[in-house]
């Protein structure tokens, strides 16, 4: 990174740049003839292969040093399907292609001028068919819908050994099993997916901010979430989604809500339900003045209802996916709301999201992982620190995240797992967290097509046989050092 936004004690100072952790060579792919070709070379002349989309990852996939890249962001091709019929028929009706490097807000403009629907993520400028739907992929339609993995119909790919393919419920049935869900970088590179579209649908959203203040203190900000929590049941079942965030703003509480997404409610529907968490608000002093507003489809409510977020460059996260038995449960769910309540008072910053997949989504047979289908709430703790900020202080703020804050949500959530590209960089068990028991089957199709091990990522299937030779803060594995076999 460049100095102003490197941390001193990774001594890149002016005048001292490196490419570090970057890739050393990139490729902007124009054609799927040019990633076979780089395939072929990167296997053949034993080089780090780097696949890069657009969008995050936490767990760094997109990064690597000496590596060769392939930047999927210009495979922008697209077709629409009035009635795509599944080979297996499963499925019979709208559909997109949409190339590797179509991101969501392209998407949703292009299912709206179709009249249709198409699930995506929030985050604008994610692109929708690499580690986004690779990785499972939740949406603000996961409540009604499911993860976006759970749509896809057809996959082009490029696999380890050169050859362009289709995969799907009857060709290579194992890749099209394990590209849903089972991770991004890993089984081949991806060109493009076919994915099912929806009706259009009217769709409710809500914004608020709040912050604590002389008038409204730490311990009446908690007593009002803990209420919004006791719905979360309620809401999810109802469809509802929610996205949020509770920050250290200015030495004081500072929560956002990016929004609620209803869809398939009017805005008085929604304003009924709401009812009765106002009026606890209302009655606890609460300082909040929602935005709320219906829309006759999903791309609009979208647009509004989540802003193009800046990222920063000094930070790291950790996760966990919170089952519906501990928010339903009242004894329960005071615990994990007490745990999560205690690592941001010992200094974490919060994401929260409000969300389940829909009865029967855990008979989809694809590689999503199981802990997804009975999640009532997605729970990420983040730390950030300033360049200038010591070793010892980012350190202790790292380690604090894995081995202190973390557990203690991982204890309370046995058998639970994480969202692999919202994750800890260094997720202990991260096989069991990102896949449960779908992990065996993973590592027998990996092997099978890429015994090479052309593709390799961070936490990806398969990466346990290797190492990087390089550290951070002592303890965080250093994309700026050598990749190598155990």
């Amino acid at each position: 990174m460049p100095p102003n936004y490197t941390a001193l004690f990774l001594g890149n100072t002016v005048g001292s740049c490196t490419v570090g952790g970057f890739p050393s060579y990139s490729i902007n792919v124009s054609s799927v003839a040019q990633v076979q070709l780089a395939v072929i070379i990167a296997r053949e002349l034993d080089i780090r292969l780097v696949i890069k989309n657009t969008g995050h990852d936490f767990g760094g996939k997109s990064t690597g040093m000496g590596g060769l890249s392939l930047w999927t962001h210009h495979m922008k091709d697209w077709r629409f399907y009035e009635k795509y019929q599944a080979v297996d028929g499963s499925y019979s009706g709208p559909a997109f292609r949409l190339g590797a490097g179509i991101q969501a807000f392209e998407a949703f403009e292009l299912a709206k001028a179709k009249n249709v629907t198409v699930v995506g993520g929030e985050g604008k400028t994610v692109g929708m068919i690499g580690g986004y739907v690779q990785g499972g992929g939740h949406s603000p339609l996961t409540s009604i819908y499911g993860m976006a993995a759970d749509h896809v119909l057809s996959i082009n790919l490029v696999t380890a050994d050169g050859r362009f393919v289709t995969a799907d419920a009857k060709t290579n049935s194992d890749i099209f099993w394990a590209v849903r869900g089972g991770g991004g970088s890993t089984f081949g590179v991806v060109t493009s997916m076919v994915v099912r579209a929806f009706p259009q649908m009217k769709v409710t959203i809500m914004t608020y901010n709040m912050t604590t203040s002389s008038t409204f203190t730490p311990s009446t900000f908690w007593e009002a979430q803990r209420a919004y929590v006791d719905n979360f049941e309620e809401y999810a079942d109802k469809g509802f989604y929610a996205y949020y965030r509770i920050r250290h703003v200015n030495a004081q509480i500072y929560h956002d809500m990016n929004a609620m997404v209803a869809p398939n409610t009017s805005e008085s529907e929604f304003r009924e339900t709401l009812a009765p968490l106002f009026q606890k608000w209302q009655e606890l002093g609460v300082p909040f003045t929602p935005f709320i507003k219906e829309y006759d489809n999903y791309h609009d409510a979208w647009k509004d209802g989540f802003p193009h977020e800046v990222w920063t460059w000094a930070m790291r996260q950790a996760s966990r996916l919170i089952p519906r038995e501990n928010i339903s449960n009242t004894t329960k769910r005071a615990e994990i709301f007490d745990s999560i309540k205690g690592v941001f008072d010992e200094g974490a910053n919060l994401i929260m999201f409000n969300i389940r997949n829909p009865p029967g989504t855990d008979k989809i047979d694809n590689a999503v992982n199981p802990a997804w289908r009975d999640v009532l709430m997605f729970a990420i703790m983040f730390v950030t620190w300033q360049v200038g900020d010591s070793a010892e202080y980012a350190t202790q703020l790292n380690r604090n995240l894995t081995y202190e804050w973390n557990p203690r949500w991982r204890a309370l959530t046995p058998g639970a797992g994480t969202y692999m590209s919202e994750s800890d960089y260094i997720e202990p068990n991260w096989q069991e967290s990102f896949h449960g028991w779908k992990y065996k089957r993973l590592l027998e199709i990996k092997k099978t097509v890429d015994p090479w091990d052309v593709f390799y990522a961070t936490n990806a299937v398969g990466s346990e046989e290797w190492e990087l030779e390089g550290t951070l803060l002592g303890h965080l594995p250093s994309q700026n050092s050598r990749l190598c076999r155990k």
